[in-house]
């Protein structure tokens, strides 16, 4: 069990997908766990690869997975070479394509980079992240440039493939009343 990064207070229901939106870009699955199982909303979901997306709702014996890929995700990110924050979300209007945004030194960063989910910042004063520090979440695909430095689009292929998935985890906390009480 990797504890680095906050995984460790982190228990994972292994789920199987049973049903796939009928989109053809899948942006959300059904997993054969549910609040029986200790899943809640918005706990993250991710498989051997990295990041899937998050827990969007959830019934007794199941629950519906928001993917990456789905215009309403977004998380929190950091690339790990260059170390640059940003935020990893689908693009709008096409679907599939994720991409880092609001990145302070968009020149930092280099294709085949890997971005990780940034966790909590340090900074009280910033909302908690859903997401433990360190979770693989893709590469950078390629870096479009454009006129100025903010015209930069950098594109990120998720490690997940998100249209053959099978076997995912949910990252449950078992013990959240014990965690927030001895902090």
């Amino acid at each position: 069990q990797n504890t680095s990064g906050g995984l460790g207070n982190l228990e994972p229901v292994v789920a199987r997908v049973i049903a796939r939106s009928p989109s053809s870009w899948y942006q959300t699955v059904q997993i054969n766990k549910g609040s029986s199982d200790g899943v809640e909303v918005d706990q993250p979901v991710v498989n051997g690869e990295g990041l899937v997306g998050k827990v969007k709702s959830v019934s007794d014996g199941n629950a519906v997975v928001t993917l990456l890929t789905d215009p309403d995700f977004g998380v929190s990110a950091v690339t790990l070479k260059s170390r640059e924050p940003g935020t990893v979300e689908a693009a709008v209007g096409t679907p599939g394509d994720l991409r880092l945004e609001l990145v302070p030194n968009a020149k930092q960063v280099h294709r085949g980079e890997r971005i990780v989910t940034a966790g909590t910042a340090t900074r009280p004063a910033e909302l908690p992240s859903l997401y433990p520090r360190g979770i693989l979440i893709g590469t950078v695909k390629r870096i479009e440039t454009g006129e100025g430095e903010l015209d930069r689009v950098i594109h990120v292929q998720p490690l997940a493939d998100l249209r053959r998935l099978d076997i995912v985890e949910v990252l449950t906390e078992p013990e959240a009343d014990q965690l927030a009480r001895n902090p």
